[in-house]
């Protein structure tokens, strides 16, 4: 039996990463992300099949629902679009980048999520058990100096993640959420910053090896690959010289006497 997956945010970062080591274990996957350019380039290299939406729009959602129920069941959601804009506080910031943050990490799992339940619950009938698995961050929980709009967003995702997890008690559907700490991508920071380079790369200089999307990847595929009675409800992923969202250390790790 060909398990199947949907992976947003698939044009880059995590989301690229997952779509790769998931098509290496045999998944069939639907790629997801906003440009078609990049998604195409991806199917070129791994066989997944591509389809491009922006997801904090309902009528694109609902494409993408149409497309995954036509192909038959679907066993595994992986919500991984989303991210963060800007730095401000919560007296400078700006309305226009809450915004866009709520709707890209919040809006965008909830409408995706209820539109590809159908096709998971298909799944769960066929193989035993689906999974949904959401990619928020240690944001959710750990608030930092200049993160409010990021922190209230990955907050609300994360606690949307566990109502679903309870709305769904008692049918086969695994509910997972994985919370990465630093990781570095080609373009999270890049798009926090508006595209200033330097800033971007001042949030990894000197940090000893930052998580790698890769790093991430293999969290979420494991979790989808492990026996059915088994969740893993949170995953925390974080470099080991992160000690939270407000510190990290910089520099060699040594061992203190």
């Amino acid at each position: 039996m060909a398990r199947r997956a949907v992976v947003t945010g698939a044009s880059t970062g995590i989301g690229e990463a997952t779509v790769r080591l998931l098509r290496a274990r045999d998944w069939e996957v639907v790629a997801v992300a906003r440009r078609r350019e990049r998604l195409e380039a991806l199917a070129a290299e791994t066989g997944c099949d591509p389809f491009a939406a922006d997801l904090t729009d309902a009528v694109q959602v609902a494409a993408l629902a149409e497309h995954v129920g036509a192909a038959g069941p679907l066993h595994a959601l992986v919500n991984n679009a989303g991210g963060a804009r800007g730095l401000a506080s919560v007296q400078e910031g700006s309305a226009d980048d809450w915004r866009w943050m709520f709707e890209a990490n919040v809006i965008a799992t909830q409408q995706v999520t209820a539109a590809l339940l159908p096709a998971l619950r298909d799944g769960a009938e066929e193989a035993g058990s689906g999974d949904v698995v959401t990619v928020t961050s240690i944001a959710a929980r750990t608030p930092y100096a200049g993160g409010a709009g990021y922190n209230a967003a990955k907050a609300a995702e994360a606690a949307l993640v566990a109502v679903l997890r309870i709305e769904l008690a008692g049918e086969p559907l695994r509910v997972v959420e994985v919370a990465p700490g630093l990781v570095r991508t080609e373009e999270f920071s890049l798009n926090r910053f508006g595209g200033d380079r330097s800033r971007a790369d001042a949030v990894y200089a000197d940090v000893p090896d930052p998580l790698t999307a890769d790093d991430v990847a293999e969290a979420i595929v494991h979790a989808v690959e492990l026996p059915p009675h088994v969740n893993l409800d949170l995953v925390v992923v974080k470099p080991v010289a992160q000690g939270d969202g407000s510190k990290t250390a910089k520099g060699a790790l040594r061992v203190r006497r």
